[in-house]
């Protein structure tokens, strides 16, 4: 499920418009039928982060931009951001929390995630340029980089090449925290 008040479907189609495209060539890009674009849009369907990330591909926008990008940047570079601050970038039971809202430039995505019990980020494998590296603070985690799946608990850490097929999930009956970077900050 979507952060907070979040409209994924409202705000892919304003995005969509404002890139001039039509349904129909936003899914030829990408390589899905116009319906799935269009049951999106209607919030009639809530795509799984890698599906949103493809969809995205097609514009191209990333996940990051997508869900901050009618923010107004800060005007002065803050060094502090409290609880109530950080941007949901979540979907589907994923709750990322981003840390640096409305920060031009970045240079990379600082997450706090929650995975619900029985999340994941997908069937489709995600790869993208950059590195991810991050720490389980609670509940376990299965993560999946290239054929080789790991269970990690409470304490572990990882560290991988983006571009190397990968996978999160929580297949556990408890939910999943864990702290994460990527980069570049657009993935």
């Amino acid at each position: 499920m979507v952060g907070a008040d979040l409209d994924v479907g409202g705000r892919l189609k304003a995005i969509r418009k404002q890139h001039g495209l039509s349904q129909r060539e936003l899914a030829k890009r990408v390589g899905v039928t116009n319906s799935t674009i269009s049951m999106i849009e209607k919030n009639s369907v809530s795509p799984s982060i890698s599906s949103l990330k493809k969809v995205l591909g097609g514009i191209p926008l990333s996940l990051v931009d997508f869900f901050s990008m009618d923010l107004a940047p800060d005007n002065q570079q803050k060094a502090v951001y409290r609880s109530n601050e950080l941007l949901d970038l979540g979907i589907d039971g994923i709750q990322m929390l981003l840390v640096g809202k409305g920060r031009s430039e970045r240079a990379m995505a600082f997450l706090i995630e929650t995975m619900a019990p029985g999340t994941d980020t997908g069937s489709e494998m995600l790869n993208h340029e950059g590195e991810e590296a991050g720490v389980v603070i609670e509940g376990r985690l299965e993560l999946t980089v290239g054929i080789e799946v790991s269970i990690l608990e409470v304490g572990d850490c990882y560290y991988f090449d983006s571009t190397l097929p990968h996978r999160f999930n929580n297949p556990f009956d408890k939910p999943l925290r864990l702290v994460s970077c990527t980069t570049p900050a657009n993935f």
